[in-house]
């Protein structure tokens, strides 16, 4: 049975928006994730206890997070390894850095944050294959449609599945 991972972040509760996520918690109760990774920008507690009703909840810290959060992390799931990071310690965040970032910490696939936008891309350098991923935000997006991301994990496959709430 494949490992079903809900991505999230740039939530941002308590400082851009005092509402919580329900579109997230409702799909959160739909899809009844085995894990939660959350990109950083969380900033409040409550916002983390509340995920970790849904599913185990591992997250890293934002440029705007206080919590004590580590700043990158990596996640053994299934056959691949998965890579978090939220984004702001790039100068830019093309897909060049990403992908050297990637490699350098080994993962498989890279998730990151930062940009509250969208973004999925597969690409192989030296003869590694790395996925880029950045589910944007459920609450703040920017030039975007709110939502998140399911990742599908079946041994080495690796699915995607965009949820946008509009």
């Amino acid at each position: 049975m494949p490992l079903l991972i809900a991505v999230t972040g740039d939530t941002h509760h308590g400082d851009k928006t005092r509402n919580l996520p329900s579109l997230l918690f409702h799909h959160l109760v739909e899809r009844n994730p085995d894990l939660i990774l959350h990109t950083g920008d969380v900033t409040s507690h409550e916002l983390l206890e509340r995920l970790e009703d849904f599913a185990p909840v591992i997250a890293v810290r934002g440029n705007a997070d206080h919590l004590n959060l580590p700043e990158e992390r990596t996640i053994d799931a299934e056959d691949i390894v998965i890579g978090l990071i939220h984004g702001h310690q790039f100068f830019s965040l093309n897909a060049q850095f990403l992908t050297l970032k990637a490699l350098d910490m080994g993962v498989d696939v890279l998730i990151f944050g930062h940009t509250h936008r969208f973004y999925h891309d597969t690409y192989s350098v030296h003869g590694e294959r790395v996925v880029l991923l950045n589910p944007g935000s459920p609450t703040f997006p920017r030039m975007d449609s709110a939502g998140f991301v399911l990742l599908k994990v079946n041994g080495e496959s690796v699915g995607v599945e965009r949820i946008r709430f509009w």
